[in-house]
């Protein structure tokens, strides 16, 4: 026992001297905080000898500008939890009522609609399938398209909308504008 204690004991001793004697020697390059680090040495004690070999490490500031940054989040637009659950219960139910006429109106096989597990499912045959649910977490709508793939949907409360940040896009007027696009027929879902 009292000689894994002395080998716990030297081990820890040479760490201390591994950190102890990295000193910054050279700079890599003209950034600051670029740094060789140059601890070769060879400590010798009764069990051998230990030698710390050189390590190069780099940390060097981003060459990224404000605008090549990600936005910064507005925090006061961010839904409470009750509120999220209100709007989009509300649109995906307003949603699935409108789709429901429209679908008796065109002529589409295999033209269903599906409301179960919080997931709206539009089936519309050979040109394709919609899948629209609630992301709590993020406090978003997705949406699968056939035709634009796949989208996340904030609540815009300037717009009192589910806008696509990205393209800046509004889930209803997508919608309208792709269903007219695949089904040859105009519908309003506002």
């Amino acid at each position: 026992m009292a000689s894994l204690t002395s080998w716990r004991c030297l081990v820890r001793r040479l760490s201390l001297l591994k950190f102890a004697s990295l000193q910054p020697i050279i700079p890599l390059s003209s950034a600051p905080t670029s740094f060789i680090l140059e601890p070769s040495k060879t400590y010798e004690n009764a069990l051998g000898s230990h030698t710390i070999s050189s390590r190069a490490f780099c940390s060097r500031p981003s060459n990224l500008n404000d605008a090549q940054g990600p936005a910064p989040i507005d925090y006061s637009s961010i839904l409470q939890e009750d509120e999220f659950h209100k709007f989009a219960d509300a649109t995906i139910e307003d949603l699935q009522e409108k789709l429901e006429e429209y679908g008796d109106c065109v002529q589409i096989d295999s033209f269903d609609i599906d409301y179960g597990n919080h997931v709206l499912t539009l089936k519309l045959g050979d040109l394709g399938t919609y899948v629209m649910n609630k992301q709590t977490p993020n406090r978003q709508i997705w949406l699968s398209s056939p035709v634009s793939g796949p989208s996340r949907f904030d609540w815009d409360r300037s717009d009192e909308a589910w806008v696509y940040s990205r393209t800046k896009a509004n889930l209803i007027e997508l919608l309208e504008s792709e269903l007219e696009q695949l089904c040859g027929k105009p519908i309003s879902l506002s």
